[in-house]
């Protein structure tokens, strides 16, 4: 059964489905879609929660497995099976049909993919959980509803925006949902709920907006290695904590490592990056430039960098961890190693 995103949660209101299914590219709604999901799961009992990555090495056979086992227990559960690339294969489509055909008791299936290509959607797999289940497709908020969804956001928060407001945060995020709640965030830690005027918002934007780590790591990622060597110097002379520098750092490296490792066993960069969701759609190409410049045993190396950096800042080398955050991010941007 097909349900509009924004109908989800009178659907669940009414009662859990055996299988949910969300498919689509914008994290946020996405992420607030399958919390949706596993709140009222939880107020109905189900306790148990297995998470189930599946890569191109995944054994199909664990999905059953798991459901079975779990009724042994006499628990309600929910089996959260991630499926990074969208397409489960050969044998990831049997065994989804197969699930489909016999759901198992006190089990709640829910699957999370990339959007769905016209051939996933007419696919059996794919058909046999609809039928069973409940389909929730996620579209990105165009230009013309994003100003309304940013009012609707700022108003749950308690926070009554003044003229002018909404087309600035609406500018400065562009298009990044997951930005916008966190600038809304940042608005009621600031000023509490109340008016928001337009000389506020710009104070508060004016903080992240100088030297932050995103910039910094996108820098690096465009190839500019004077600019993100300045924008690592001013946030070290801003007296930004060391570790929210590496923490940024690190993960953006743990998710190269990882995209890298697929290239390398046979993906090309755009199919790689296409499939992650957690890559929001304006970056996909900055990262896909980036991750082109370095081999995968590069990428490797400089997460290997980062566990040095974390020494460092623990105490535990005596390097300067600054030092090596600057080789981090030149080699990220194609410097030559240091040495």
């Amino acid at each position: 059964m097909r349900v509009a995103s924004n109908q989800l949660q009178a659907q669940l209101q009414k009662g859990l489905a055996p299988v949910y299914l969300l498919s689509g590219d914008e994290p946020l709604q996405m992420s607030e879609a399958a919390d949706s999901i596993r709140r009222q799961a939880q107020s109905r009992g189900f306790s148990g929660r297995e998470i189930l990555e599946v890569d191109a090495r995944f054994d199909w056979s664990r999905l059953m497995a798991e459901a079975d086992s779990l009724s042994l227990f006499a628990e309600q559960r929910i089996i959260d099976l991630r499926i990074a690339s969208g397409k489960p294969g050969n044998e990831g489509s049997k065994a989804l049909s197969d699930y489909a055909a016999r759901l198992p008791q006190d089990v709640l299936l829910l699957v999370t993919l990339p959007k769905l290509e016209k051939s996933q959607a007419a696919s059996k797999w794919f058909k046999a959980l609809d039928k069973a289940g409940v389909t929730v497709q996620i579209w990105p908020v165009d230009a013309s509803r994003l100003q309304p969804w940013i009012t609707q956001r700022m108003r749950a928060a308690g926070l009554t925006p003044a003229a002018d407001v909404v087309p600035m945060l609406a500018e400065r995020i562009e298009g990044n949902m997951l930005a916008a709640r966190q600038e809304i965030e940042k608005l009621l830690l600031l000023y509490g709920p109340g008016v928001i005027n337009p000389e506020q918002l710009a104070e508060s934007v004016a903080d992240s907006a100088r030297y932050d780590v995103f910039g910094l790591i996108d820098a690096a990622l465009a190839g500019k290695i004077s600019r993100c060597i300045r924008m690592l110097n001013g946030l070290q002379a801003e007296g930004t904590p060391e570790p929210v520098v590496l923490w940024a750092l690190t993960r953006e490296l743990r998710l190269l490592v990882s995209l890298a490792g697929e290239i390398s066993r046979g993906r090309n960069a755009q199919q790689a990056v296409g499939s992650r969701r957690e890559v929001w759609e304006k970056r996909k190409p900055l990262v896909i430039k980036g991750l082109q410049r370095l081999k995968p045993h590069q990428w490797r190396q400089l997460l290997q960098l980062c566990g040095q950096a974390d020494r460092a800042i623990k105490g535990q080398d005596s390097t300067d961890p600054w030092l090596l955050m600057r080789d981090i991010v030149a080699r990220m941007a194609g410097a030559p190693a240091v040495g």
